[in-house]
């Protein structure tokens, strides 16, 4: 799907397995810049990069001018057919810092956070050819150029990326959907990431990799403020499950769950850590105000 004249978004359907008979069906967005050179941002799941490959073909363009993959963070929908796109086209692969070990060590990931078919998600390990930082210039051919901007909370490391001369802004899952799994290792940083997203002026393109673009200022306002209350809702829902003195983590995973409206699946380990930041924020009473 054609964004912007230099911008592609690659709509990419995957499962979970959460039993031997049981999947999640789940979907990410990856993003395709066109310009003197191919550059993507994040890879999809492992066996993603036919889909990608087919995908540059028809726009007439050859997979072998990938140059570069950005990462907007480690988690294996992100990361999992980067391993086989760099063996096939030498690209050089950019990351922030806080991702770096777990791109370069998918195993330590998977020890760390242990996602459900975690190895038929993710292809294999990969060397970060480049660290990014905060408020850098990435240049990707030409005239075609983003800003980085170090958006933390859903992992520590994760970025967007601002797109000035398209008005668009890449923003991975650093923006929450709501009434979908809620998935972020700390509910301050998240919180204060897309304060600072909201304040970024002349942005009119939205792209998120869980949902599909975003069209217009109005919109994009209403996408984030969205996601803030998604998450002041769940914060909210924690307090109220932890003055009903539900100590043992998942019992109270399970209360929220419920209490916002998601199914029971929900109520898994992954979603159980999120919930654990928001018991370790209960001191921020103001976290919300604007």
């Amino acid at each position: 799907m054609k964004v912007t004249e230099h911008i592609h978004a690659v709509r990419i359907p995957f499962t979970i397995p959460i039993s031997p008979d049981k999947v999640i069906d789940r979907e990410v967005y990856a993003y395709i810049v066109f310009g003197d050179k191919v550059t993507l941002i994040d890879s999809g799941v492992a066996g993603a990069e036919p889909v990608l490959f087919d995908y540059i073909k028809k726009k007439g363009r050859d997979p072998a001018e990938i140059s570069a993959v950005v990462l907007t963070h480690s988690h294996p929908d992100h990361i999992g057919a980067v391993k086989a796109i760099k063996a096939a086209t030498g690209c050089v692969v950019l990351a922030h810092a806080g991702e770096k070990e777990w791109i370069e060590d998918t195993e330590k990931q998977f020890k760390e956070r242990p996602v459900p078919g975690f190895h038929t998600l993710v292809g294999g390990p990969v060397i970060v050819d480049r660290l990014l930082a905060d408020g850098e210039i990435v240049r990707l051919g030409g005239e075609t150029s983003c800003k980085v901007m170090h958006t933390p909370g859903h992992s520590r490391g994760s970025i967007s990326l601002i797109f000035e001369n398209e008005k668009a802004i890449v923003t991975g899952d650093s923006l929450p959907l709501p009434n979908d799994l809620p998935i972020y290792e700390d509910i301050v940083a998240s919180v204060h990431s897309i304060k600072r997203l909201k304040e970024i002026k002349n942005i009119e393109i939205l792209l998120s990799s869980w949902d599909a673009p975003v069209l217009g200022h109005e919109q994009i306002e209403k996408r984030m403020a969205d996601g803030l209350s998604y998450l002041q809702r769940i914060h909210e829902t924690v307090q109220r499950a932890r003055s009903q003195s539900k100590e043992d983590l998942m019992d109270l995973c399970r209360y929220v769950v419920n209490e916002i409206g998601l199914p029971p699946m929900a109520a898994n380990s992954l979603v159980a850590r999120s919930f654990a930041s928001n018991l370790a924020a209960m001191e921020f009473v103001n976290l919300f105000d604007e």
